[in-house]
């Protein structure tokens, strides 16, 4: 078998498997056993073609040396005797001393090209021991043969040809596989993102679901209690001189804890579907909780109610909004009087409560209740607009777009909403 054979082999070898240097271990462990069928091939070869002799010998000693370092390699890769650096020094010497011997060493340096590659460990490796082999060769067979004609015309040209291939072959491997490594890499650093934004909207999705939890306890649970607290105390200061009044307290008391009750089922989903829909109007609802505020406290209530049909999210919206600026004159502003007015504009549903209680500084005020009215009506693309000063009342002034709004006439339900 001659050198000049070798391109077609060379084409049918797994080079598109290299990585930097090395097979992955299936496709490694299959080209080996090739390997050691090549090698036998090649040993039968030179024992039964070649005349007895010192250089048959000599070429089988060195053919067994090459076949004993990739063995040793290949069952012990973790050696420190025979590295990949070291099998391919052998190889080389090896193949110089063959050329020297005999002129059929292109067998072996076309089944062993592909290791120059394999166990190079790098581009810039290969090519040096690749460059190394070929001198060995070349050098080993023009002191066999001399300066002839059939140096020059067909084992040089044949060797130079073979290497050619072999190095082109090589250098596409690599590029092939290093985009293969580049793409494999870019493939986990997306799944590792994808996993990690992930987390991050579960993280996100846990935080707005208790902060929605928190904001509908704080609307609708604490400001029960709150009510209830107030009305209790007011109960027993006028049990002994206002009998009449102390009942109606205490029905009102429990009129709160009903509701709160109500409230509660549906917080934790237990009443999702069997709670009570209250199918009036946003302005029926609105006066059902300022007639139970003004009972409850003794304080004026104006109000100017428009009979608006709204869809349930704004309901719920400006109910919330009520309940929460009714609270805040209750605890803080000493008031006297109240005005409600709901009314629909061009751009949508208005809501002003307004008092004529101690008022506060509005621009450094940052409470709960507060925030948690602007999130509901952002959420529906609306505003908060909270004007007080101390000693000048407090005017709060809830808008929500048309588009948060309802046609008139059309069915208004507010889920799990009491007044």
């Amino acid at each position: 078998m001659t050198p000049a054979a070798t391109p077609a082999a060379l084409a049918a070898t797994p080079a598109a498997g290299l990585a930097t240097g090395l097979f992955r271990d299936p496709t490694l462990r299959r080209w080996n056993v090739v390997c050691r069928i090549l090698f036998g091939a090649l040993a039968v070869g030179l024992a039964a073609m070649d005349r007895p002799g010192a250089s048959k010998y000599a070429a089988l000693a060195l053919l067994g040396c090459v076949v004993i370092g990739h063995t040793v390699l290949d069952r012990f890769p973790g050696n420190p005797v025979v590295g990949p650096h070291t099998y391919l020094t052998v190889l080389v010497l090896c193949l110089g001393g063959l050329a020297y011997l005999r002129s059929g060493f292109g067998a072996l340096f076309m089944v062993t090209l592909p290791h120059f590659w394999m166990y190079g460990r790098g581009r810039r490796a290969s090519l040096v021991f690749l460059g190394l082999a070929t001198a060995a060769a070349l050098t080993g067979s023009a002191l066999r043969q001399g300066p002839s004609a059939a140096f020059f015309g067909e084992t040089l040209v044949s060797v130079l040809v073979v290497v050619a291939v072999g190095v082109l072959i090589g250098l596409w491997a690599h590029a092939v596989v290093a985009q293969s490594d580049e793409r494999a890499r870019l493939i986990e650093e997306l799944e590792d993102t994808q996993a990690r934004l992930a987390e991050a909207h579960q993280r996100q999705g846990a935080a707005d679901e208790r902060e929605r939890l928190a904001r509908d306890i704080h609307d609708t649970l604490a400001q029960g209690f709150a009510s209830i607290v107030v009305l209790a105390e007011a109960a027993r200061a006028g049990l002994p001189s206002d009998p009449g009044k102390s009942a109606r307290q205490l029905r009102s008391i429990e009129s709160t804890a009903r509701e709160n009750l109500a409230e509660a089922r549906v917080l934790v989903g237990s009443a999702q579907n069997n709670h009570r829909v209250d199918r009036g109007t946003l302005a029926e609802l609105l006066r059902r909780t300022l007639d139970r505020f003004a009972e409850d406290t003794g304080l004026t209530v104006d109000a100017e109610l428009r009979d608006i049909d709204c869809d349930q999210p704004t309901r719920i919206a400006l109910l919330r909004c009520t309940q929460e600026s009714l609270a805040n004159v209750r605890k803080h502003s000493a008031a006297g009087t109240v005005g409600v007015v709901l009314a629909r504009q061009p751009y949508g549903v208005e809501l002003e409560i307004t008092d004529d209680g101690a008022g506060f500084a509005a621009v450094r005020s940052h409470g709960f209740g507060l925030e948690g009215m602007r999130k509901r009506l952002a959420e529906l693309g609306g505003e908060l607009t909270v004007t007080s000063a101390p000693g000048d009342g407090t005017r709060i002034l809830a808008r929500i777009p048309v588009a948060g709004a309802a046609p008139a006439g059309q069915s208004a339900e507010e889920s799990g909403v009491t007044a």
